[in-house]
């Protein structure tokens, strides 16, 4: 074969289709690729019983002195075993940004809730904005110890939940950015936080409407609802009533659909809920009557002029049970307060954890054989619960 030089593979003739190669006989290795649109300069070798192949560049943005010397670089480090496939792939990994390995991280993880993105959206570009666009594999152990700190000094909670979201980002960065069968990123700089046992101790919330209050609460409720300003506040002090009554999450009944509904058999359902359980819940005969009092104006049951169309916030209705239950109401603790009362009932716990769609656990027989995906077989619990709520207010009443 001859040499390539400038001269000669000016000459050489693009193929109509296809590729054909042409191989210099004074470097062995050295080539170039000749197809339909380019003639672009190769250098090829074996590693460890592979061959590879790497692109230098095509003819005429390189000439063929400057071709053949990277070539010459190539093959020096294929043959030091240097294998440049597994190069390439280690240098994407380690350019990688933290921004795109987020998004690579919601799109393979179909499962994900529109919560769970939207927190991490927020964090990269909140907390982590100025390492959204930089390599992750800059971020250190010091790195995360000192930014942790200053998060932490603004809300141990949120910077939990920061450095909880980077640890799974890289985490996945560590299983799906690799060099072939080798691992780029070697170890994730979020374990300084267990390894220093630095992560901030949040205790959950157990806030709730005192029993004794209940009863002026859900006469607040009535009050409320009985003299509405506007269709807003309608829909609002209506949501409040329903979380009271179902024990259900704000997310759950703030984008609660009519197809969610069944009036008539006296039911809801959730058919992707936070536990990817879907299930079916009975109605009391007071949620029912709230239900159907509700005006049908688009597809959400608690509906809205905002962009959402449906209810995001109660906070008139719940300043208002903030007085009338003598504590600072927030929406989760109607959640809690429908627990208690399920107590005060003397509901079984097991009942009340379906009813608030929790997950049973402690006894085998109960979780193993007990249905767990149509709980209209509780609805004379979630009427004796709903019952109990409206007596407390009579009782206030007389």
């Amino acid at each position: 074969m001859p040499k390539l030089t400038k001269t000669f593979v000016d000459a050489l003739t693009l193929p109509k289709d296809g590729q054909k190669l042409v191989w210099d006989d004074d470097l062995k290795g050295f080539g170039i690729r000749l197809t339909p649109t380019a003639k672009t300069y190769i250098a090829q070798g074996r590693v460890n019983g592979k061959t590879r192949r790497v692109t230098i560049g095509k003819h005429g943005t390189w000439a063929p002195h400057k071709a053949r010397e990277s070539a010459q670089g190539h093959l020096y480090s294929m043959s030091q075993g240097v294998d440049p496939t597994k190069e390439k792939k280690r240098r994407k990994a380690l350019s990688a940004t933290l921004n795109q390995i987020s998004e690579a991280y919601i799109n393979d993880r179909r499962h994900l809730k529109q919560s769970s993105i939207r927190d991490i959206r927020k964090h990269i570009n909140g907390s982590f904005s100025d390492w959204a666009e930089k390599p992750a594999a800059n971020i250190t152990r010091d790195k995360v110890l000192t930014r942790f700190r200053e998060l932490s000094k603004r809300s141990p909670a949120q910077a939990n939940q920061a450095f909880r979201i980077l640890r799974a980002l890289l985490n996945y960065a560590a299983a799906a950015y690799r060099a072939e069968d080798e691992k780029v990123f070697l170890e994730n700089p979020v374990s300084v936080l267990s390894d220093s046992k630095v992560w901030n101790p949040v205790q959950a919330r157990a806030s709730k409407i005192p029993t004794d209050r209940i009863g002026h609460t859900w006469g607040e409720i009535q009050k409320i609802r009985a003299t509405p300003q506007t269709k807003a506040s309608q829909a609002a002090v209506d949501i409040v009533a329903f979380l009271l009554l179902t024990g259900a999450r704000w997310t759950e009944a703030s984008t609660l659909t009519w197809d969610q509904v069944d009036l008539e058999s006296g039911c809801w359902h959730l058919p992707d809920p936070k536990n990817r359980r879907p299930v079916i819940f009975p109605l009391s005969s007071q949620a029912r009557q709230i239900l159907e009092g509700r005006p049908r104006l688009n597809k959400f049951v608690f509906y809205s002029y905002s962009k959402t169309g449906h209810v995001t916030d109660a906070r008139q209705v719940i300043s208002r049970l903030t007085d009338a239950a003598t504590v600072k109401v927030r929406p989760h603790d109607l959640r809690r307060t429908f627990r208690a009362v399920a107590g005060e009932c003397g509901i079984e716990l097991w009942k009340t954890k379906l009813l608030m769609n929790h997950k049973l656990s402690g006894d085998i027989t109960i979780s193993a054989y007990t249905e767990t995906s149509d709980l209209r077989y509780l609805a004379p619990e979630i009427q004796q619960i709903a019952d109990w709520i409206e007596a407390q207010a009579n009782e206030c009443e007389n």
